[in-house]
């Protein structure tokens, strides 16, 4: 609604994004299963290492988790794009599901490790929540350029939401209720939340007739390769910058808790940023943009190396989330305009699977730079990983630009 005087006001694009009927249930029926989503590393990780005293065995099933969704992960969203998203999301869940009370009855009946692993498979059945409301706001905007963009700003918004609530919920489960209470939880939000959201039919993209253009997958479509490395070191820049950053805390005389504080303020400068950057409208190309926030998250990680107490610590965090949220719109813009409309879910979900995958392997990195040179020195892993992302970034300009 415009202010007085025919001005919009600040929040015009975000009314104009919810005017669609069902788009605000959806929202909230999705909500569940994105939190639990956020909660499920954690929870493995702290559960396993408070019942079976092993970080290295938490650590292990934790990174198999990853790799089975990374890989099935893609495969799950060209299934949603092919039979829709209720068709294939629902029997998905509850393999999750029955994965995960495997997993649970194992570790309260102290079942061999190798069990452990046997149920990880479970990870195979997440749907990837995020993608699948990306692709209802797409099919409910239709070629609105702006609506698609405030979209992606506020769902990006929803993931940091969800990043700063899900592991903390997820601690406090395990350490203060019992050790199984976080994966339990997460399971039965992923599960219902998922099944509520399954039930708003009247917002769910309908399945498109196969074309001969849908023949050629999002790894085909020119520029898409450099965006997914673009993901990709992206990811290994947030994995990395989180294992310092609770190096950092611990340095600077903080505890576990400090730590998670310091890693919420830079998940509210994504989301305070990301806020902002949907209500604005943008005259510079996608490629561009995305060329530009890469480089300003690296540039805004180069000071933490040098921050030599925590409140200047937290201070720069979250100036350095704020360049996270608009380098990741754009990014699913540019995605969302690379791929048919027929193969979204999977061109999204493939783009996650890059992000994962950096975040693995970044967090690997950020754990030998603490070891071998100290933290707030250890900030170089993620420096590195922004260096590496800038020149995918411009070498995809010429191709992304033509999007």
């Amino acid at each position: 609604m415009p202010r007085s005087g025919g001005r919009p006001g600040p929040l015009s694009p975000y009314r104009r994004l919810f005017a669609p009927s069902g788009a605000l249930a959806f929202t909230l029926a999705a909500f569940p299963g994105r939190l639990a989503t956020s909660m499920l590393g954690v929870s493995t990780v702290v559960m396993l290492a408070l019942v079976r005293d092993s970080y290295a065995l938490a650590g292990a099933v934790s990174a198999v988790n990853v790799t089975v969704t990374a890989v099935t992960g893609p495969l799950l969203g060209r299934l949603v794009d092919r039979l829709g998203q209720t068709r294939v999301a629902v029997p998905a869940t509850l393999v999750f599901a029955l994965g995960t009370a495997a997993m649970l009855l194992c570790v309260r009946y102290d079942a061999p490790a190798w069990a452990l692993f046997l149920c990880c498979a479970g990870n195979a059945g997440i749907p990837s929540v995020g993608s699948m409301t990306r692709a209802r706001w797409a099919a409910l905007h239709g070629d609105d350029a702006e609506a698609r963009h405030t979209a992606n700003s506020f769902e990006q918004v929803v993931d940091e939401l969800c990043f700063m609530l899900g592991p903390a919920l997820a601690m406090v489960l395990c350490t203060a209720v019992f050790p199984e209470a976080g994966l339990l939880t997460a399971a039965v939000l992923l599960t219902g939340g998922m099944l509520l959201f399954a039930g708003r039919r009247g917002t769910e993209p309908p399945v498109r007739k196969r074309t001969p253009g849908m023949s050629r997958g999002p790894l085909q479509a020119p520029g898409f390769p450099a965006l997914l490395l673009v993901f990709a070191a992206t990811g290994a820049l947030f994995g990395s910058l989180e294992v310092a950053t609770v190096a950092a805390v611990q340095t600077l005389g903080g505890g576990s808790a400090a730590a998670g504080l310091v890693l919420a303020l830079q998940a509210a400068g994504s989301g305070v940023a990301g806020l902002a950057f949907g209500a604005l409208r943008l005259s510079a190309a996608p490629a561009v943009r995305l060329a530009a926030g890469v480089a300003a998250m690296t540039v805004c990680t180069l000071p933490l190396t040098a921050a030599g107490s925590l409140p200047l610590l937290a201070v720069l965090l979250f100036v350095a989330g704020m360049a996270t949220a608009p380098t990741m719109v754009t990014g699913m813009s540019l995605v969302q305009r690379l791929v048919p409309d027929g193969r979204l879910n999977e061109g999204m979900t493939t783009a996650y699977t890059g992000l994962l995958t950096g975040i693995a392997a970044g967090a690997a990195a950020g754990g030998q730079f603490v070891e071998r040179w100290g933290a707030p020195a250890a900030y170089w892993a993620p420096v590195a990983a922004g260096t590496l992302a800038l020149p995918a970034a411009l070498a995809g300009l010429p191709r992304l630009r033509r999007v």
